[in-house]
């Protein structure tokens, strides 16, 4: 269903300059309230790094030594992590990519949708569109590592309350694993109200535990603070400092949920819940960990303490209740990325690079909840084959980082688009900031590439795979509407020939298609093996735009072409419900209004035959050709009541 051009003015709507919606849409209560609400949704992944992310960077990795945890190095890398969420996370989402919203949705989709739907040229907006699909697949690829790094990492914490458990690390992550994509299909909106007071109780213990152990040492802050640590770890470990430069990557993975959820909280209360409370909370937590290491009597102490020191930082007489709060923590961070899956899922079913799934609502107040069954227990399989591959949330640490800072460096290359295309910035202005934003997402791209041979590799084999599917899907119904147009009688001399030639009989009868030109091939099957036509005939086409929800105003579009012939067009939003029966019931268009007891719904079911037409390669269409038999089929997608459905069968060469 591809976005067509719009006749509303609507169109450029957020394509302004960096014009902030307030809450976005749809949004409710106070930016207090919605601050609070996001610490439950939005920062999962990223509050989550402290358990692994310090202990990481001090590790050996890729045949480079592990670094000593002494003075200059623990001032070096908390000044790294510091000013890389400064950079990263506060200066690059929060106050710029945030303001590059679509109708107030974010995410590299939306993004795309609007370069898509607004751009004057199409000459550079195809590579653009390539690498924002690209984002798409190595989010995909980001969602089953984080549930198996997370849940695996604050599991193994249980170590540290129930002696001789470590055999039982990973069958333990595996259960709750299990569990928690076996209740996706309930919804999360009773357990979602938990997640806002769980979140704000973890970041708080966070925070304590953090100035507990920096009490003993305040002059950490002013360390972590000074850049100049951070550069002379470079300037005197070289090729180690950017080898651990992966490691301190792990300290920002989540920072692109930020932009993806601004659709459910708004820019403000997103960006007023990580400055005022999560950063802080985060860095505390940080400094604290590195205090701890500084606070040993010998490097043999310290040496042992960098093995672990988010564990081993908790006072013995909270360490149950700590430990507990850090599980939920990461369930949590879970349930985050899953959800987002689900939600990216349906935007790029509806933008045109995935098949047709079952769709599932969840909730009948929110419209956003969603479940999709095939998403749900594909990811389970990839994340439980992760955990059980690496056995170790060390050994994925290798894996991790590598999608998030490709998605995050794809996200900058968009952002320039935007900034001198859409927002027409000069160059003077925009140049330096993007220049800034890609030396830092190279240089954490380029961090992780060295990771590849070690598990970076799995990723980037995950992203390439489904980047080819998507490609594959996209070009592939491009294909086969343009062999489907070829030959297709104009509508207009269809519609007196069939009148003429054809029995008229009570109702209406809905074809739907997928362009909105020619004639449906379930039209010309049902005239050529019935011979009867209804008395009211509708061409039906959805065609779903480059914006997050269409003004009703502008929903349909209604030609009549003469002897109870009718071409209608409905425009959705990417993150609508094409719920065919309840918009045409809205419809007062067309010769009347629709009861669906009169009214019998036509579709085309087509066979693909893979040929050697030029186009795709022969197993790309073979590829193609079994998608679009396992695609949930359009009565289930469009919600036609299945009694009132006639679907007639055609073959289709590209």
């Amino acid at each position: 269903m591809s976005s067509t051009a719009a006749t509303s003015a609507n169109d450029t709507a957020g394509a302004a300059s960096g014009s902030d919606h307030g809450h976005g849409h749809g949004h409710t209560g106070s930016p207090l309230a919605l601050a609070i609400g996001a610490i439950g949704v939005v920062f999962g992944d990223i509050g989550t790094s402290p358990l692994y992310a310090f202990r990481e960077t001090f590790a050996s990795h890729h045949g480079a030594p592990g670094i000593s945890p002494d003075v200059d190095h623990i001032h070096g890398v908390l000044s790294l992590v510091f000013w890389s969420m400064m950079m990263v996370v506060t200066v690059k989402y929060a106050f710029t990519i945030m303001r590059a919203d679509n109708g107030g949705e974010g995410g590299s989709l939306a993004l795309l949708a609007l370069i898509k739907r607004t751009a004057r040229t199409k000459t550079w907006t195809a590579p653009l569109i390539l690498l924002g699909v690209f984002a798409t697949a190595l989010f995909y690829g980001d969602s089953m590592i984080t549930p198996a790094m997370s849940v695996l990492s604050a599991t193994e914490g249980l170590q540290y309350i129930v002696p001789g458990f470590k055999p039982w690390i990973v069958p333990t992550a595996i259960a709750i694993l299990f569990g928690l994509f076996a209740i996706q299909s309930r919804g999360t909106d009773r357990v979602g109200k938990l997640f806002g007071p769980i979140m704000l109780t973890y970041f708080a213990m966070l925070a304590v535990l953090g100035v507990m152990h920096l009490s003993a040492d305040p002059s950490i802050i002013l360390a972590t603070i000074n850049p100049l640590n951070a550069l002379k770890f470079f300037a005197t470990d070289g090729f180690v400092a950017f080898v651990a430069l992966g490691s301190v990557v792990l300290a920002v993975t989540g920072a692109e949920a930020l932009y993806a959820d601004m659709g459910h909280f708004g820019r403000k209360p997103i960006s007023i819940s990580w400055l005022t409370f999560v950063y802080p909370a985060l860095m505390l937590n940080y400094m604290g960990q590195g205090a701890l290491i500084l606070s040993q009597s010998s490097p043999a102490e310290a040496a042992a303490l960098i093995k672990d020191p988010f564990f081993l930082m908790i006072p013995d007489m909270v360490r149950v209740p700590v430990i507990i709060l850090a599980l939920f923590a990461t369930i949590i961070a879970s349930q985050a990325v899953i959800s987002g899956a689900f939600s990216l899922t349906q935007q790029a079913i509806q933008l045109g690079f995935i098949p047709r799934m079952e769709i599932r609502h969840t909730s009948a107040a929110a419209a956003g909840q969603i479940y999709i069954p095939v998403i749900n227990w594909a990811l389970m399989v990839m994340v439980i084959l992760l955990v059980l591959f690496f056995q170790s949330s060390s050994n994925l640490a290798a894996a991790y980082g590598i999608a998030v800072t490709g998605a995050m460096f794809i996200d900058t290359l968009l952002l320039a688009a935007v900034l001198f295309s859409l927002w027409k910035w000069p160059l003077w202005k925009g140049l330096p900031l993007v220049i800034a934003f890609l030396v830092v997402d190279i240089a954490y791209f380029g961090a992780n590439l060295i990771k590849v041979p070690q598990g970076g590799w799995v990723p980037l084999m995950i992203g390439g795979v489904i980047f080819t599917l998507l490609t594959t899907w996209s070009k592939g119904r491009e294909l086969m509407r343009a062999s489907m147009a070829e030959g297709s009688l104009p509508i207009e001399i269809f519609a007196k020939s069939a009148h003429n030639s054809s029995t008229r009989v009570p109702g209406t009868a809905v074809f739907m298609a997928s362009t909105n030109s020619g004639v449906p091939s379930a039209l010309l099957h049902n005239i050529k093996h019935n011979k009867v036509l209804h008395e009211r005939v509708l061409i039906l086409t959805v065609q779903v735009k480059g914006m997050p929800y269409v003004p009703e105003e502008n929903r349909y579009e209604c030609k009549s072409l003469g002897n109870g012939f009718y071409r209608v067009t409905i425009y959705c939003g990417f993150l609508e419900e094409t719920d065919v029966p309840r918009l045409l019931s809205t419809l007062d268009l067309c010769d009347g209004a629709f009861d669906m007891m009169q009214t019998s719904f036509f579709l085309s079911r087509q066979t693909l035959l893979a040929s050697a037409k030029p186009g795709m390669a022969i197993w790309r269409e073979k590829l193609f050709a079994w998608m679009l038999r396992n695609a949930a089929s359009a009565m289930e997608f469009f919600r036609l009541p299945t009694n009132r459905v006639v679907e007639l069968g055609s073959q289709v060469e590209i």
